[in-house]
């Protein structure tokens, strides 16, 4: 069986987000770019919410062609614009898509639980969420998270949109360690112990 995994940026308080929902406010550093490529080559389908995927979708096509990024933002945008794509929304339509029309299938909400797990029972590699709070939130709960990849940046926001706003849900932590020379703290969690199914 896939996993699916969940790779996300937080803060040192818990936030997933700025205040005003601001992701720009996260305190990232310079291997979070990274440690998302090492993700990204060892999945092959991408799990996004709306939000995300649009955030996504208008930025990541045009990167890999920009001689001005990084080689490692450039390999993502490859990487992105490749990879099959599946976008949890009501509301989303096949117009909606733009240039990852032929990489991207919408599921509706009410069908998602049953086609996430119909995925992570098909062959493959991960299946990997970036972003999307809400949905990953409904799917740990729904017990379909399989682990949860929290890089913690060295920052309290203060106020924000927290990471999780379930009732009180145990992790079994898998690893932890420092990102290179950066001030992230990669935390791996197992999700399957404790989440109900």
């Amino acid at each position: 069986m896939r996993k699916l995994i969940v790779a996300n940026i937080v803060s040192v308080d818990g936030f997933y987000s700025g205040p005003n929902d601001d992701v720009m406010a996260m305190p990232f550093d310079t291997t979070f770019s990274d440690y998302n490529l090492e993700r990204l080559r060892a999945a092959d389908t991408l799990l996004l919410g709306r939000r995300s995927f649009e955030g996504f979708r208008d930025y990541w096509p045009r990167i890999a062609d920009d001689p001005e990024q990084p080689p490692v933002e450039r390999e993502i945008s490859c990487l992105d614009n490749a990879i099959e794509k599946v976008v949890v929304s009501d509301t989303l339509t096949d117009d909606d898509l733009g240039p990852w029309t032929d990489t991207t299938r919408i599921v509706r909400r009410a069908d998602a639980h049953d086609a996430i797990a119909n995925l992570k029972r098909a062959s493959g590699r991960d299946i990997l969420v970036f972003g999307s709070h809400v949905l990953w939130n409904d799917l740990l709960l729904a017990g379909l998270v399989d682990e949860l990849h929290l890089m913690i940046g060295s920052a309290f926001l203060g106020n924000g949109v927290p990471v999780f706003t379930g009732p009180p849900t145990g992790l079994r932590l898998i690893d932890v360690r420092q990102l290179g020379d950066s001030q992230l703290i990669l935390a791996r969690y197992a999700a399957h112990d404790s989440v109900p199914a």
